[in-house]
C-alpha cells in the first residue's frame, strides 16, 4: 500500500490563535489562514496558505472574504413574514414551531410528497448529507434536488455513462503542469478561479494550451504570443468542434490504437458518427476555420503519450455543459480523450472543472434527486438496504427518486406538486433560468422556508427566514474539484442567534417526530456519512477527521482506514461491467432557442472575476461591488455601431422570456454576432430573467449558455436607469 502524502499544516490551530481553513467560494478551495481580530473592524484577518491547489495565492474574492462575515444586513435572528409583507424578528422556538406545524398540516392534507427540499453546492459534506437524510427520513419526501443541477449535472451524466464514475478531475490539479497540451472547452478559470492558472504554466511554455470559447476571455488570452490556440465557435456549437477533432484523429490515424483495443468499447459507432463531421463541414456550422480544427487535433495527437508526448488533458466547463445537449457535449470531449488514450493514464486525463465550492461532495452524499450517500443510486435495492441500515429505518420506507431541479421548481404550487419548499444554500431567484417563472412558482407555495446568512433575493420571498452560520463560523469537510477531501474549521463564533443547518435540521426533525439520528456535531455526522458511503463509488469510509487533521492528502475513494486514497482514478480499469470505458456516438443539434429575425443575436452568460454565483455574498463586499457595481452587456464595436450604441449606454435585451436592461461595454474580445452578460445581479439587469429553461433530456441541465436575443438602445449616455 502506498503511504498517503501529507500537506501541512494539519491542526486546527496553527500557532498564535490562527486557524487553517479554506476559502468560502469556488471548488478550487484555496487554503487560507484566519487570524482572529477581536478588536478589529472584521472578526478575522485572511491570508493565503501554501497548499497544492493555490500555492499560497488567493483571488480578490478570497482576500476579501472576511467582509461577508459582518455584512451590514447579516441575518442574526429568525424572521417571520407579517400580514403587511414585512418581517418580524422572533426566537428559534417560535420559528421552528411555525415551520414544523405548517409542514405537518401540509403533509396531512396533501401527503408527504407535498413538501420539497432544495439544497446547494456550497454546503459542507456534513450538511449536504444531513439534508438528504432529513428529506428522506424526517419528511419522507422524494423531492430533493440542488443547484448543482445547474453546475455539474451534464458532466456527471456523461462521465457515469462513459467511464462508470463521476469524480470531476480524476487527477491532482498539479499534474496539468507536466503536460504538452491541455484542451479547455467552455471554461474561463483565469477569471473564475485565478490561482488555477499557475497550473497551466508548463503547457503554455510548450505552446500547447487550446481554449474554445466564443469570447477572448482571460483564459483564451493565455494562448496568445505562441502559447497555444484559441478557437471562437458560434455559441452552442462547441460539440461540433469536438466532433471535428475526433474526425481528424480517426481520419489521419492519430489515435492510440493499442489503448482503444485494450480499454475501450464503442469505437466503431463513434467512427461512423464523426465521419460526417469533416473540418470543412464543421466550419460551416461552428465558424472555426477547418485548418484551425486540424491544427488543434494534430497538436493534441503530437502531445499524447502514444506519440511520445508528455501528456494531454481535456477539461470541460459550463460553456459546453449548460446546453440542451450538454451531456452529449461532454461525451464528445470524453471520446476525444479516449481516442488519444488519455484517461486512466498518469500524466494525462479528462475532467470537468467543478464550479461550486462543494459541487463534488454536494452530489455525492444525497442532495441529488436520484442519489443516496456514496454516489449510490436510490433505485438500487442493495444501495437502499445499506443506507437504510445506517439510518436505522426499513429500506421500504425510503422514498424513490425525485425529479431534477427545473422540473421541481416548475411544479411548485401546482396541482399534485409540492406545497412547501425548504431552501438551503441557494438563491434560485437569481441563479435559475427564466427566473421570473421561478419567482412565480415560489409565490404559489403555502410555505417557503429559506436558510441563509443574508437577505438574498430568494430569502426575501420566504415566509420564514432562518439565519445560518458561514464558512469561518463552522467546522466540517468539503470536497474540491480534484476529489480531495479537505477540512473546514471554525475560527470565530457566529453572530447573534445564527445556527448551523445541522442544528436546525435536528430541531425540525424532532418536532416532526424523528427524535434520533440528527446530530449537530459535524464530527459525528461525518462518521455516519463515512459508514453510509462504504462500498459506494464515492467511498469515504476510510476518511476520518483525525487523518485529515494530521495533514493526509485524501482523494476519494478511500475504502479503508489503511487506504492512502485515490489521487488518480481509472489507472487499473473502469468501474463498468466489463472494466472498459464506453465510447458513445453523439451528434449536434441547434439550440432550443436559436437566432431568428426577431432575435438575431446570441446571448451568452458567465461570471466575472469579482463576483461569485448569484452575487449574494460578493455584492455585499465594498471592494468587489465598487470594481463591478452593476450589470453590463458586452458587445463587439461592429455590433455596437450597427445598433447605434456606445459604451455607457443602456441597452434593452429582449428574449422569448422577457426584457432586461444593462450598461453597454464595447470590446473586440467577443464575436460580432454575440453579446455577453454576467449573471450575478437581480432585477432588470438579471441575465437569468432572459435565459432559457429548456433542459438536457439526460442530465436535466438547463440551456443557460445560448439564448436568442434582440438588443436595442434603451437610454443614452448621461441618463440614468435603475439596474439593481
Amino acid at each position: 500500500m502506498v503511504s498517503p502524502r501529507t500537506v501541512s499544516p494539519g491542526p486546527d490551530i496553527i500557532s498564535g490563535g490562527t486557524v487553517a481553513t479554506h476559502c468560502p467560494y469556488c471548488a478550487l478551495q484555496c487554503a487560507q489562514t484566519l487570524q482572529s481580530t477581536p478588536t478589529g473592524a472584521l472578526p478575522v484577518e485572511v491570508s493565503g496558505r501554501d497548499f497544492p491547489t493555490n500555492r499560497g495565492g488567493l483571488c480578490q474574492k478570497g482576500w476579501t472574504s472576511a467582509e461577508v462575515l459582518r455584512a451590514s444586513d447579516r441575518i442574526v435572528s429568525p424572521l417571520i413574514r407579517m400580514a403587511d409583507g414585512g418581517f418580524r424578528e422572533t426566537d428559534w422556538d417560535e420559528a421552528l414551531d411555525v415551520v414544523a406545524t405548517e409542514l405537518r398540516r401540509i403533509q396531512g392534507s396533501h401527503g408527504n410528497d407535498a413538501v420539497a427540499v432544495f439544497g446547494g453546492g456550497g454546503l459542507t459534506n456534513e450538511k449536504a448529507y444531513a439534508l438528504g437524510k432529513f428529506a428522506r427520513v424526517a419528511l419522507k419526501t422524494p423531492y430533493i434536488d440542488y443547484n448543482g443541477r445547474f453546475c455539474m449535472s451534464s458532466a456527471a451524466a456523461a462521465s457515469n455513462r462513459a467511464l462508470g464514475m463521476d469524480r470531476g478531475l480524476g487527477f491532482p490539479l498539479a499534474d496539468l503542469n507536466g503536460a504538452d497540451a491541455v484542451l479547455i472547452v467552455g471554461s474561463n478559470m483565469a477569471a473564475t478561479m485565478p490561482p488555477f492558472v499557475q497550473h497551466l504554466a508548463g503547457v503554455r511554455e510548450r505552446g500547447g494550451l487550446i481554449v474554445t470559447d466564443p469570447r477572448v476571455t482571460a483564459t483564451a488570452k493565455l494562448t496568445q504570443d505562441g502559447k497555444g490556440i484559441h478557437m471562437a465557435p458560434v455559441p452552442g456549437t462547441d460539440l461540433v468542434v469536438l466532433l471535428a477533432i475526433a474526425h481528424v484523429l480517426l481520419a489521419e490515424g492519430l489515435t492510440d490504437t493499442g489503448y482503444l483495443a485494450e480499454r475501450v468499447t464503442g469505437l466503431d459507432d463513434v467512427r461512423r458518427s464523426v465521419a460526417a463531421w469533416w473540418p470543412e463541414r464543421a466550419e460551416s456550422v461552428c465558424g472555426v476555420p477547418a485548418e484551425e480544427l486540424r491544427r488543434a487535433a494534430r497538436l493534441l495527437a503530437a502531445a499524447s503519450p502514444a506519440r511520445g508526448g508528455r501528456g494531454v488533458y481535456v477539461l470541460t466547463g459550463r460553456g459546453l455543459e449548460q446546453m440542451s445537449q450538454g451531456a452529449d457535449g461532454v461525451t464528445a470531449a470524453i471520446n476525444v480523450a479516449l481516442l488519444l488514450g488519455l484517461i486512466g493514464r498518469e500524466g494525462s486525463g479528462f475532467g470537468p472543472v467543478t464550479g461550486q465550492g462543494n459541487g463534488q461532495g454536494g452530489r455525492e452524499h444525497g442532495q441529488k434527486s436520484d442519489q443516496l450517500p456514496g454516489y449510490r443510486m436510490i433505485t438500487d435495492p442493495a444501495a437502499r438496504e445499506h443506507v437504510a441500515a445506517v439510518w436505522g429505518i426499513d429500506a421500504d420506507d425510503l422514498p424513490g427518486p425525485g425529479v431534477p431541479a427545473m422540473e421541481l421548481l416548475h411544479s411548485l404550487g401546482t396541482d399534485g406538486g409540492p406545497r412547501a419548499l425548504l431552501v438551503h444554500g441557494s438563491n434560485v431567484v437569481v441563479s435559475a433560468p427564466n427566473a421570473d417563472r421561478v419567482r412565480e412558482s415560489l409565490a404559489r407555495l403555502d410555505l417557503l422556508v429559506v436558510c441563509d446568512m443574508v437577505p438574498s433575493e430568494t430569502a426575501l420571498e420566504a415566509d420564514v427566514i432562518l439565519p445560518v452560520t458561514q464558512w469561518a463560523e463552522e467546522s466540517g469537510t468539503m470536497t474540491n474539484l480534484e476529489g480531495r477531501i479537505i477540512r473546514r474549521r471554525a475560527a470565530v463564533p457566529a453572530p447573534g442567534d445564527a445556527r448551523s443547518e445541522l442544528w436546525i435540521l435536528g430541531e425540525l426533525a424532532s418536532r416532526l417526530g424523528v427524535t434520533e439520528g440528527f446530530s449537530d456535531d459535524p464530527g459525528e455526522v461525518f462518521a455516519e456519512l463515512a459508514r453510509a458511503s462504504a462500498g459506494g463509488k464515492a467511498d469515504y469510509s476510510g476518511v476520518t477527521y483525525e487523518r485529515l487533521d494530521a495533514g493526509e492528502e485524501l482523494f476519494w475513494p478511500v475504502p479503508s482506514s489503511k487506504h492512502a486514497g485515490t489521487p488518480r482514478v481509472f489507472l487499473d480499469g473502469f468501474p463498468t461491467p466489463d472494466g472498459r470505458a464506453r465510447m458513445v456516438a453523439v451528434n449536434h443539434h441547434d439550440p432550443a432557442d436559436d437566432v431568428r429575425e426577431a432575435a438575431p443575436l446570441y446571448l451568452v452568460t458567465g461570471r466575472v472575476l469579482q463576483h461569485y454565483q448569484s452575487g449574494a455574498q460578493t455584492r455585499r463586499v465594498a471592494e468587489l461591488a465598487e470594481a463591478q457595481p452593476e450589470p453590463f452587456v458586452e458587445m463587439h464595436p461592429l455590433l455596437a455601431d450597427r445598433l447605434g450604441l456606445a459604451a455607457g449606454d443602456i441597452a434593452a435585451l429582449t428574449t422569448a422570456r422577457g426584457e432586461g436592461l444593462a450598461a453597454v461595454r464595447v470590446t473586440e474580445d467577443i464575436r460580432p454576432d454575440t453579446v455577453f452578460m454576467p449573471f450575478h445581479w437581480s432585477g432588470v439587469g438579471s441575465a437569468n430573467r432572459l435565459t432559457n429553461d429548456v433542459t438536457d433530456p439526460i442530465s436535466g441541465m438547463p440551456e443557460f449558455k445560448v439564448t436568442a436575443v434582440d438588443v436595442s438602445a434603451a437610454v443614452s449616455r448621461g441618463q440614468e436607469v435603475a439596474t439593481a
